[in-house]
């Protein structure tokens, strides 16, 4: 990861822009630098992953234009090949291209790259502004305006306390030009359904996810991978097993009572052949962890905390003990194929409007959970499930198709993956159990447990009174969100509200975000 902020009008103050942007450092410890477009800065923290060399760093520049970006540009290569017919490259970043694909296409450029980003730009010659996020927001972007009305963005909510008096999340699949948020990519709009049969089907989502997978691996950093033991995880790992040519290292999390995935973790890592690492946790450092996770993550939703915490404390081990820089997870895999309340879908369409909310809602949950615990360990974040080319097939996938009219969850991504030996079957056709329930049940009654003791029901009634946006329903979710307004007072509209199954379906009107507490959990915790 990086970390990229741009302060965009003359009023901008260099003093308060450092303030800012120094609290992001972890992004990107290798180097920082900040430059004076002439009508503002940009700055850059830099986590080295492509073209190590100094060569490298950002902000980029071509005759009077300038550019910071956070992001992967897969295929880079190519393009870069065409645009050296009239352009001279000095280094081997894949961000280098921004600037003269730029000056060829304009804005155009945005709906050509096959990219996880977040960029800024400053247009020397129009002598103005242009931004943009990947059509999922894989990478991080925020915005707000200072007291004099001139915009400012940066990667996290953090850099812009103090500065601007409301903080929003860039809308993914957007740029901001002239004042105005362009949508120039809808990653869940279908134009036509495809009416592929279900082998048809099964073979391009095998096929797409390998290369999703595969173009991921291309790193001149050291690469890792969170396996859970779950099948998103798991799958993500085989599959880059088959392509790489050494043991790939693998990295599971679990309470010290029980851990249900660690079992599970440890029968796929044995079957593809990896160096797999356990890291284990006990009660304490979970509670010790609540509060850094809800600041570094900058949200209240349970959902999204719960999980975080094993995935913060793993992706510490990982950078106190390895020299690994990147790493491929699981995530996105469930907003596509269902989850365990998807299974209440009243009907194809139901499910497919889930669907789309759940993608479109991303970067504000599982997305916002992953790039947060891994960046604050100085780690970069790749998500295979998130390629573009998968996220558009699958959403175009006749929804009837995806319900779970099998008997199985996700029948769909099992049934690619049943011939190659993948996985054992053990976990390929394993029930999917809750990521935070799964590194232990115990961790969730832990964090209730704690915050239970700290309210009496009148004390919780009366503290959720105050809250109008997300308002608190169980002493958990006021714990977190009085947590997340100590360091964010007043911007609870970041994060749209409680990440919740649908509660006008028959049988998801809970209380809870676990699938633990749903009927169709069955075997799931297990």
């Amino acid at each position: 990861m990086c970390s990229i902020m741009g302060y965009c009008g003359a009023s901008a103050s260099r003093e308060a822009f450092l303030s800012g942007f120094e609290k992001t450092i972890s992004r990107g410890p290798d180097d920082s630098r900040i430059i004076d477009t002439g009508k503002g800065l940009l700055g850059f923290h830099r986590l080295a992953i492509m073209g190590l060399h100094p060569e490298g760093m950002q902000p980029f520049a071509f005759e009077k234009s300038y550019v910071v970006c956070n992001g992967e540009i897969y295929g880079f290569e190519a393009m870069r090949k065409e645009l050296s017919r009239k352009y001279t490259f000095v280094s081997d970043s894949d961000c280098e291209i921004i600037l003269p694909l730029y000056k060829e296409y304009g804005v155009e450029m945005f709906s050509m790259l096959d990219a996880e980003f977040a960029m800024i730009l400053y247009d020397g010659e129009r002598e103005e502004y242009i931004a943009a996020r990947d059509p999922i927001g894989i990478r991080p972007l925020y915005y707000g305006y200072d007291p004099a009305g001139t915009i400012v963005f940066a990667s996290e909510p953090k850099n812009l306390m103090g500065l601007v008096q409301r903080i929003m999340p860039f809308p993914p699949g957007h740029y901001y030009k002239d004042g105005q948020f362009v949508c120039y990519c809808d990653i869940t709009s279908v134009k036509e359904p495809l009416e592929d049969d279900l082998e048809t089907v099964c073979r391009n989502i095998r096929e797409k996810l390998t290369a999703g997978v595969e173009k991921r691996l291309v790193a001149d950093a050291k690469v890792g991978f969170l396996l859970s033991g779950g099948l998103d995880s798991s799958l993500v790992c085989a599959i880059a097993a088959k392509k790489s040519r050494e043991p790939i290292k693998t990295f599971a999390i679990g309470m010290s009572e029980d851990a249900i995935d660690l079992k599970y973790a440890k029968q796929a890592a044995d079957y593809i052949g990896s160096d797999h690492t356990e890291v284990i946790i006990t009660k304490e450092d979970v509670l010790s962890a609540l509060e850094d996770v809800v600041a570094l993550l900058g949200t209240f939703d349970i959902t999204t905390i719960r999980a975080s915490i094993g995935m913060y404390l793993v992706c510490k081990a990982i950078h106190e003990t390895t020299d690994i820089r990147v790493l491929l997870t699981g995530e996105i895999s469930d907003e596509l194929f269902g989850y365990k309340y998807t299974d209440f879908a009243p009907s194809a369409e139901a499910f497919q409007e889930e669907s789309k909310k759940r993608v479109r809602e991303l970067h504000m949950y599982d997305v916002l959970r992953a790039d947060r615990c891994i960046s604050v360990n100085s780690l970069e974040a790749r998500v295979p499930f998130g390629d573009l080319d998968f996220v558009k097939y699958v959403m175009a996938v006749n929804p009837e198709m995806k319900r779970n009219k099998y008997g199985k969850g996700k029948y769909l991504l099992r049934h690619a993956f049943e011939r190659g030996g993948y996985l054992p079957e053990t976990i390929l056709w394993r029930e999917k159990a809750a990521f935070s329930d799964a590194v232990g049940h115990s961790m969730v009654d832990d964090l209730k447990e704690y915050a239970e003791q700290q309210y009496t029901d009148e004390e919780f009634q009366e503290k959720c009174e105050k809250y109008t946006h997300a308002k608190p329903f169980t002493k958990e979710s006021l714990l977190y969100r009085e947590l997340f307004e100590k360091y964010y007072p007043g911007q609870s509209e970041m994060v749209a509200d409680f990440w919740m199954p649908n509660k006008s379906w028959e049988g998801c009107n809970v209380n809870d975000p676990s699938a633990r507490v749903l009927s169709n959990y069955g075997d799931s915790g297990k």
